[in-house]
């Protein structure tokens, strides 16, 4: 091995956490890794990782030698890609997280359209609501919906992600349709979360908030299994429009208090800060932006 690939392994180790994990990800065995670590650190004279039988940490020297490194594998992936051209084949393997429903309703074209143009690439989706540690579990890229707070990430905005607010015809019907946020008090809601209680908050035409505390019957974490729900009169549900827009469009669900406006969020396209964004990912992550933008289809019922 040379000097580059015994850099890129220490790299890995440091950002999965272990020699365990990195041999992992690296498809190798754990004692091919500690073996090489073993050889670099005695070729540089210095202990770069203080090991223990029950925890490692990097020493004074190993996380100097980790950024700059670091700087040096990014510019050498850099230079290859210039050097190579805008022609490069795009090949490898993309390994990407994202939530549950999204990825199942809304990524399935995406990827048809990007595998067909990069025949050499192959894929590994991850498609969960859990929140994925990228650099532990060796991801290159994840699709977020959330407010980002993590700085140990980089992120680029796909798409803004509304709400709708909405009911059965049936249920409507039934109970009556709210017309102020008084007349939701009484009625049956449907919770994304476990949480004892949720709230809703509303914006007047004003710009004044308003904050209705939900206390649902049924709470679950998917958001299909409730739209289900919704659609079969179990009450009034608050949900991302990318999940009801079918509903919505076919009648099946109505929305309700238009005149008040609803939060919105971001999704997001993130990657770990201190790695080279690799042409692959950097190529999708164009592809999707595109195809979704400010005003996504799934906006258009």
């Amino acid at each position: 091995m040379g000097q580059l690939e015994d850099m890129a392994m220490f790299v890995r180790i440091v950002e999965a956490g272990s020699i365990t994990k990195a041999a992992e990800q690296l498809n190798i065995a754990k004692s091919a890794v500690s073996r090489r670590l073993k050889e670099l650190e005695t070729r540089l004279g210095s202990q770069l990782i203080s090991r223990t039988t029950r925890q490692s940490h990097l020493t004074q020297a190993g996380e100097q030698y980790y950024q700059k490194v670091n700087d040096i594998l990014s510019a050498v992936d850099a230079m290859n890609e210039q050097t190579s051209g805008a022609s490069t084949r795009i090949e490898g393997t993309l390994k990407i997280t994202a939530p549950l429903s999204f990825g199942l309703m809304h990524l399935n074209d995406v990827i048809d359209d990007y595998a067909n143009q990069h025949p050499n690439l192959d894929f590994e989706l991850n498609f969960s609501d859990r929140h994925v540690d990228l650099i532990e579990e060796g991801y290159e890229l994840a699709i977020r919906i959330r407010e980002l707070q993590d700085s140990s990430y980089q992120a680029k905005r796909l798409a803004v992600i509304r709400y709708a607010l909405c009911a059965s015809p049936d249920y409507l019907n039934k109970m009556g349709t709210p017309k102020t946020l008084e007349d939701l008090e009484g009625h049956e809601f449907l919770q994304y979360g476990l949480g004892k209680t949720s709230n809703l908050e509303l914006t007047d035409a004003q710009g004044k908030k308003h904050s209705h505390t939900i206390k649902a019957r049924i709470k679950a974490t998917n958001g299909e299994f409730l739209l289900d729900l919704a659609v079969k009169g179990h009450g009034i549900i608050f949900i991302p429009t990318f999940i009801a827009y079918q509903r919505l469009s076919q009648g099946d669900l109505l929305p309700i208090l238009q005149q008040y406006q609803l939060p919105t969020l971001s999704a997001y396209a993130v990657y770990p800060k201190n790695r080279f964004l690799s042409q692959r990912c950097r190529y999708l992550i164009d592809h999707i932006a595109e195809r979704f933008g400010e005003n996504p289809y799934w906006d258009d019922f």
